[in-house]
C-alpha cells in the first residue's frame, strides 16, 4: 500500500498475504475502492454491520490506482499493464468519459470537485475536472518516487501538497485553482512519507521517512501548531494520515501493529489558540537559538487513542469518519479485510472493534476461520458486472472535435489556459448534462488527441 496518503489516497500492498493492488477511501469516507488483479470494486460505508459492494469491474486487470470522486459515478483507474495511461469512467452508465497518456508511469491520482491531479516521479499534471482539460503542468519537481501528494477537498480552494525536496522534509503547498504557490513548509529533517489536509484545508499534517514524529501546520501561513510523538524506539513506515471530518482528531497507521489517534485541540472561543498550540508556536519560534534536541522535545503529545491490529508489517490505509452518528476508525489491510472501530471522543484509550469485514467473497477467499465478531462468516454481497466498455489507448493522433479545445489541450510546457476557459462552479456528476458520454484521449505531455462520440 502506498504510504503517506490521506483518506482518499491509494494504498498499495506488497508481500505475503496481499489480496489487492490498492485501497483508497473517497474524499468524505463514504466508500472504499479496491484495485485487484481482476479489476476493481467499490463498497459503500454507510452502516457498520453491512458492507455493500455497489460496483465491480473486470474490464481492466491489475489495477494499482482507483479513485472515486465523492459519491459520484466518476472513477479513475490505472493498471500495471498500461501504467502511463489513466482511464476515467462513469461507472453507473458503464461508459468511458476519457483517457489520458503521460510520458512516464502514473504514481498517484487525486480528485476534488474542481481539479484532477496526476503525479509522476518528476512532474505533476493538473486537469479541470469538469471537462478534463489539462490546465497546468508542474515540471522538474524534486524526485518523488512514491508519488506522494495530497489534494484538499473543500469548496473554496484546491490546495495541492507535494515534496519540495528529495533529501529534506519540505512541503510545497500549491493552489491548483489560481495556479500559484501558497507556502513552503520546512516540516522535517528527513524526506517526507505522508501528507494529509483537514477538511477545511486550514491545516496539513506530515510525517517523514523516520516515522517517529507527526507535525501539523496551519494554512496558508505554514506555522507549526502541533507535534505528536508516534514512537521513539524505532523508525517506522507511515502508511497513511487522515483527519476526522471535524478536524479535531488525526489518525496515523504504519507498518507496526498500532494505529494512533491524536487529538488536535480546538481553537478557544476568543479565537486564540489552545495552550498546547500556543506553547508549540512559542518553542517553534525559539528553535533558532535552542538546541534541536531541546526545542523538539518541548512540543510533543502522545496518542489520545490507539488500536492494536492482530498483525504487524502489513500495509494498510486508515480513515476517521462518522457512521450511524458515531465516530469510527476504519482500517483496510493488505490481506483483504476492513476493520471498523468505535472511537471514544471524550476519553480516548483503546478503541473497541465494532465489526470486521472480509473484502472478498467466498469464491475469492477460501481461508478458514475468517469469522465475524459473533462467530458467523463474513460475506460481501454479489456485485453487478461492469458494462462492456472499450478503453481507448492513446495509439495515435486523432483530430479533436470538442468545441473550443486547442490541439495541445490548452496547456503546454507549464502554460496556464486563459481564465475564461476555466470551469464555473463545482462539477455535478449526477447531472447528465455535465458529463455527456464522450470518448477521447490525450497525451499528458500537452499533445492532445481525441474524438467525441
Amino acid at each position: 500500500m502506498e504510504a503517506g496518503e490521506g483518506a482518499g489516497g491509494p494504498a498499495r500492498p506488497g508481500g505475503p498475504g496481499v489480496r489487492f493492488g490498492c485501497a483508497s477511501f473517497n474524499q468524505d469516507v463514504t466508500s472504499l475502492a479496491l484495485g485487484t488483479k481482476t479489476g476493481y470494486k467499490l463498497f459503500s460505508l454507510t452502516v457498520v454491520d453491512k458492507l455493500d459492494c455497489i460496483h465491480e469491474s473486470a474490464e481492466i486487470c491489475d489495477v494499482y490506482i482507483v479513485e472515486r470522486l465523492f459519491s459520484s459515478s466518476l472513477v479513475v483507474v490505472v493498471s500495471t499493464s498500461i501504467p502511463q495511461s489513466m482511464n476515467i469512467y462513469h461507472f453507473k452508465k458503464g461508459t468511458e468519459i476519457c483517457n489520458y497518456s503521460y510520458p512516464n508511469n502514473i504514481l498517484a491520482v487525486k480528485l476534488n470537485r474542481h481539479r484532477l491531479v496526476v503525479c509522476l516521479e518528476e512532474s505533476i499534471y493538473i486537469h479541470n475536472i469538469k471537462d478534463m482539460k489539462l490546465l497546468k503542468t508542474l515540471l522538474n519537481i524534486p524526485t518523488n518516487p512514491s508519488g506522494l501528494c495530497a489534494l484538499s477537498t473543500n469548496h473554496s480552494n484546491s490546495y495541492l501538497a507535494y515534496p519540495g525536496s528529495a533529501t529534506m522534509g519540505e512541503i510545497v503547498v500549491y493552489d491548483a485553482n489560481i495556479m500559484s504557490t501558497v507556502t513552503m513548509v520546512p516540516a522535517h529533517d528527513s524526506p517526507l512519507a505522508a501528507l494529509s489536509f483537514n477538511a477545511s484545508a486550514t491545516k496539513i499534517a506530515s510525517a517523514s521517512e523516520r516515522g517517529t514524529v507527526i507535525r501539523v501546520f496551519s494554512l496558508p501561513e505554514g506555522l507549526r501548531l502541533f507535534e505528536f510523538r508516534r514512537g521513539m524506539k524505532r523508525y517506522v513506515n507511515i502508511n497513511s494520515l487522515s483527519f476526522s471530518p471535524d478536524g479535531h482528531f488525526l489518525c496515523a497507521s504504519s507498518n507496526t501493529e498500532t494505529v494512533h489517534i491524536f487529538k488536535v485541540e480546538q481553537m478557544g472561543s476568543s479565537g486564540d489558540a489552545s495552550w498546547s498550540a500556543y506553547v508549540g508556536k512559542m518553542f517553534t519560534a525559539a528553535s533558532s537559538y535552542l538546541p534541536a534536541q531541546v526545542s523538539g522535545m518541548m512540543i510533543q503529545d502522545r496518542a489520545f487513542a490507539t488500536v492494536h491490529l492482530n498483525t504487524s508489517s502489513q500495509r494498510n490505509v486508515c480513515a476517521l469518519t462518522v457512521i450511524q452518528k458515531l465516530p469510527r476508525l476504519l482500517v483496510a489491510t493488505a490481506d483483504g479485510h476492513l476493520f471498523i472501530y468505535n472511537v471514544d471522543p471524550q476519553d480516548g484509550g483503546e478503541c473497541m472493534l465494532a465489526y470486521k469485514h472480509r473484502l472478498f467473497g467466498a469464491d475469492e477467499d477460501k481461508d478458514e476461520g475468517d469469522k465475524e465478531i459473533d462467530g458467523s462468516e463474513n460475506t460481501v454481497q454479489a456485485c453487478p458486472s461492469y458494462a462492456a466498455t472499450a478503453a481507448l489507448p492513446a495509439t495515435g493522433p486523432v483530430t479533436p472535435t470538442l468545441t473550443g479545445y486547442s490541439e495541445d489541450g490548452g496547456a503546454k510546457n507549464g502554460e496556464v489556459i486563459p481564465e475564461h476557459e476555466f470551469a464555473a462552479g463545482p462539477v455535478r456528476l449526477d447531472d447528465e448534462n455535465e458529463f455527456p458520454p464522450i470518448n477521447w484521449c490525450r497525451d499528458g505531455s500537452g499533445v492532445g488527441h481525441g474524438r467525441r462520440s
